[in-house]
């Protein structure tokens, strides 16, 4: 064990580990505990790659700094904002879902505290990315996610989440997918900017529209009507 109740794996533990949440979360897509070991195990390279980009922006490094949480003792002003803020749509996202902030597994397998932290602020901020491209928590909709998550950070377990994904899918899903929101969900993760340099809380109170033109965020589209 280490700090944080995080614990140190040997090279061939980390393979294993790996080895073992990818084949489980393929089964069953389903399964969040294994796919979050399987970004931990397999994640810190691209994790490594972020901190970088993040300590040349003025956001990202105030993010290292501070080392913020998404926890509701943090973000629960959210739910008094007013309507049109990003802050309220948050909240509305969050509460129309019975979700918590507070719900995020912790991190076990990051050695050290940065990269740990990292990986934190990757897992809470999934919310927020919901929110700004305007996603349902649905399988299409998680699945065009991690295709943006993928892109803003290379991590492979998001790739195996959206391969394990679709495979789950009807052939309408797969259709519906494939067709309309992959081809939005590749260009919207190149368009917006560095989604992982945006200290988010400090924007709360501001326009959402507003900051999704900032942030070069484009939501995803309605579902063709045929599919509606």
């Amino acid at each position: 064990m280490i700090g944080g109740g995080r614990v140190k794996l040997k090279g061939w533990q980390q393979a294993a580990v790996a080895v073992r949440s990818a084949v489980g979360a393929l089964l069953d897509p389903r399964r969040a505990d294994l796919i979050a070991a399987l970004g931990e195990t397999t994640g810190k390279p691209a994790f490594q790659r972020v901190l970088e980009r993040m300590k040349t922006s003025p956001e990202g490094r105030a993010v290292l700094l501070e080392r913020p949480r998404v926890i509701f003792a943090n973000v629960g002003h959210a739910w008094d904002l007013p309507p049109n803020t990003f802050g309220a749509t948050y909240a509305k996202f969050m509460g129309s879902r019975n979700f918590s902030p507070d719900d995020r597994p912790p991190i076990r397998f990051m050695e050290t505290e940065e990269i740990a932290h990292l990986a934190t602020r990757a897992r809470e901020v999934h919310d927020f990315w919901h929110t700004l491209f305007d996603l349902p928590t649905n399988l299409i909709g998680e699945s065009a996610l991690k295709v943006i998550e993928f892109e803003q950070m290379l991590l492979p377990m998001c790739a195996l989440s959206v391969a394990g994904g679709t495979a789950r899918f009807s052939q309408s899903q797969r259709n519906l997918f494939y067709q309309h929101y992959f081809p939005w969900a590749l260009r919207a993760g190149v368009r917006c900017t560095d989604l992982m340099c945006v200290y988010y809380e400090r924007h709360f109170d501001e326009d959402l529209e507003d900051v999704r033109w900032r942030w070069g965020i484009v939501p995803a589209p309605p579902p063709p009507l045929r599919a509606a």
